[in-house]
């Protein structure tokens, strides 16, 4: 198996949401946004996947080290031999000095998982959202953008956004991780407890809390959409389709009444396939 293979099983297996959105990049531009996307999915696994903090701690160490080998030119791994490849030289703005510390500052935000797993308030796990997945969209973002150098500005909150809502669509299988990512005060304020979504409870206290979290993850995305500049939208076409698979997943999980605990409520391949098809 080549790099380009193991990353697109990794990041993109058919059928997967991240499929159809990278099928809305030019054909250049899909081997080093799924790259991308594959490192994305190779640390996140490394805190999911992994029950012993030690090993995860390794694994992520080896990451940082990993980061480093691409720097040097001599990277070892799929995924960053991939990068190399596509992006090819360190002016590229994937591997440049703000390419460079955005896929640190990702590697660094999935270190937050291995610390902790539940916030206390809204403000600590907003740094979760801004490091872990605003970073990761400015790094994507940058890979195509007409102007890299501004990108941050409007990927980043976009990122955030993303990953905000993927957390939320998400609640029930991070519980059976051993991780809430919803803020403990926020717990508090619904009357909802830690062992009520690890136990799957269900009751109006717990659907108001979940409307709650869908309502600012909505309005989350909708606003960084909003921001981004015109000039912008054709290139970002792969950003714009996650979030607008992300916002039909929304109107899914509340056509189900929010029974997201005990089940991974999902869009269908061919739904998928026209949410991103229009995000012209």
């Amino acid at each position: 198996m080549n790099f380009d293979d193991y990353c697109q099983q990794k990041a993109a297996p058919e059928g997967s949401g991240t499929y159809y959105a990278l099928r809305r990049a030019p054909a250049a531009r899909q081997p080093l946004l799924t790259a991308l996307y594959a490192l994305y999915r190779e640390l996140e696994e490394t805190v999911k996947e992994t029950s012993d903090p030690t090993i995860g701690r390794t694994k992520h160490a080896w990451w940082q080290s990993e980061l480093g080998r691409l720097d040097g030119g001599e990277p070892t791994h799929p995924v960053t031999k991939a990068l190399q490849a596509h992006a090819g030289v360190a002016a590229h703005p994937v591997l440049d000095d703000a390419g460079r510390a955005s896929l640190a500052a990702v590697v660094d935000g999935f270190g937050m998982d291995l610390d902790q797993a539940r916030y206390l308030d809204w403000r600590g796990f907003k740094r979760y959202l801004d490091q872990t997945g605003g970073a990761f969209a400015t790094a994507l973002a940058r890979a195509s953008a007409r102007d890299p150098g501004a990108a941050a500005a409007w990927a980043a909150p976009l990122g955030s956004a993303l990953l905000l809502a993927e957390r939320v669509q998400e609640i029930g299988d991070d519980a059976r991780h051993g991780r809430i990512y919803i803020p403990i005060d926020e717990l508090q304020r619904f009357n909802v407890t830690a062992a009520d979504v690890i136990n799957r409870k269900y009751g109006d206290a717990f659907t108001d809390l979940m409307r709650f979290q869908t309502g600012r993850a909505r309005q989350a995305l909708n606003d960084a959409l909003a921001a981004m500049p015109a000039s912008e939208r054709a290139t970002q076409r792969v950003l714009r389709a996650q979030a607008a698979l992300s916002l039909a997943l929304f109107d899914e999980i509340e056509r189900e009444d929010f029974k997201v605990l005990h089940q991974r409520i999902a869009l269908t391949p061919i739904r998928k396939l026209w949410i991103t098809w229009r995000a012209r």
